[in-house]
């Protein structure tokens, strides 16, 4: 199959799933097609089958505001025609979807489109009354639409009010960049002694990650045990939490280690990984940690509460409850009976529902679908 790819090409977890899905697209013999502002992070060299086509706005007078929209439509359209591509997988249905939309209209072409929502299009963007029907016009008028979870799905059809099927296929990670290992080496560089436990969290540091209730959490943990807490990611809420550490007087086991495009090391350091997010669509940090062999607690919000099986392959508790959090982290990280119970069933769990060639099945699978038109 030929199929173009449009997604924003930074490390949000959109981003990273759509360029390591058509990786894993190429590497099985269809030719990709990225559609987007700049190279996908994730794409670090060239690779068979792939290519990438950049869309570059220009500035005109005319326009208060470049015309991205327009100039990726237009883009698109030039290289369903020039490639002549079977499908387009467009990933947010804002602007995506009606980009994708625009693009077939102008290329003449019978192309079929697949839209992947992946949370901020419809738990943000939806409910901004300006955007909602454009949202709903590039849901309705895809092929087939999916989501990265139940949660979301569900969410879509109650916020955007839309009777379109929307097919649920959980995000996955490629196994060889997040292996299952322990790797003690940064420790010392860190000044992480051999004795203190490591918890982890991964975010863009918004108010909706609630990394208050993390660090809340990790303060109660730290009165009970030599540990550390890792924070990674930037953002609007970050001298916020810098001061909320100096508060609770436990800035100097807090190690903020800024925005890292490369996580998996950090993973290979920590013990438990904390989500305790009040919106999330899917939660790919959380798998990234899980498949690395953390263990993870997590909020029930979203689709957390689908990647986590509760008492079995780490915790879930309500949203901003940190004593309960602190609690199940202390229980994990006390016991090594149960610590490793849970470990091996996760990493069992995450092969047989978040394998990258079980997801990539999927998605091939309605692809097909399309193409052969048996879809809505």
């Amino acid at each position: 199959m030929k199929i173009g790819i449009t997604c924003y090409p930074s490390m949000g977890g959109s981003g990273i799933i759509a360029t390591e899905l058509g990786i894993k697209l190429a590497e099985r013999g269809h030719d990709i097609h990225f559609i987007t502002s700049n190279i996908p992070f994730r794409i670090r060299k060239p690779l068979p089958n792939i290519t990438f086509h950049q869309v570059e706005v220009n500035q005109y007078a005319v326009f208060q505001y470049p015309p991205y929209d327009i100039t990726l439509s237009t883009k698109i359209a030039e290289v369903i025609n020039e490639y002549d591509l079977d499908l387009l997988h467009m990933h947010y249905a804002v602007p995506h979807a009606v980009c994708g939309i625009l693009a077939k209209q102008m290329s003449g072409k019978d192309i079929k489109i697949m839209t992947t929502l992946h949370g901020t299009d419809i738990t943000v963007l939806g409910y901004d009354h300006s955007l909602k029907n454009a949202i709903k016009f590039g849901i309705e008028e895809s092929d087939i639409v999916t989501s990265v979870s139940k949660s979301l799905a569900q969410q879509t059809q109650e916020i955007i009010e839309t009777s379109k099927e929307i097919v649920p296929i959980y995000n996955f990670v490629r196994e060889n960049e997040f292996p299952t290992i322990r790797n003690t080496n940064l420790k010392q560089y860190y000044g992480i002694e051999d004795d203190e436990k490591v918890i982890i969290h991964v975010s863009n540091f918004r108010a909706v990650k609630r990394i208050d209730t993390v660090i809340e959490t990790f303060a109660k943990i730290h009165k009970q045990m030599a540990s550390k807490l890792l924070l990674i990611g930037d953002g609007p809420e970050l001298m916020d939490m810098k001061q909320l550490a100096k508060d609770l007087d436990i800035e100097e086991y807090i190690i903020f280690l800024g925005k890292q495009d490369w996580v998996s090391e950090f993973y290979q350091l920590a013990d438990l990984v904390l989500l305790l997010s009040e919106k999330e669509s899917f939660g790919l940090t959380l798998l990234e940690a899980m498949k690395s062999g953390v263990v993870p607690v997590g909020s029930t919000a979203g689709g957390i509460k689908e990647v986590i099986r509760h008492g079995e392959t780490g915790y879930l508790v309500d949203v901003g409850d940190s004593s309960q959090a602190s609690e199940y982290a202390l229980k994990l990280l006390t016991d090594d009976t149960l610590y490793n119970k849970f470990q091996q069933t996760m990493l069992k769990d995450i092969e047989q529902r978040f394998s990258s060639d079980l997801i990539t099945d999927q998605y091939e699978y309605y692809y097909r679908q399309m193409l052969e038109g048996n879809h809505d």
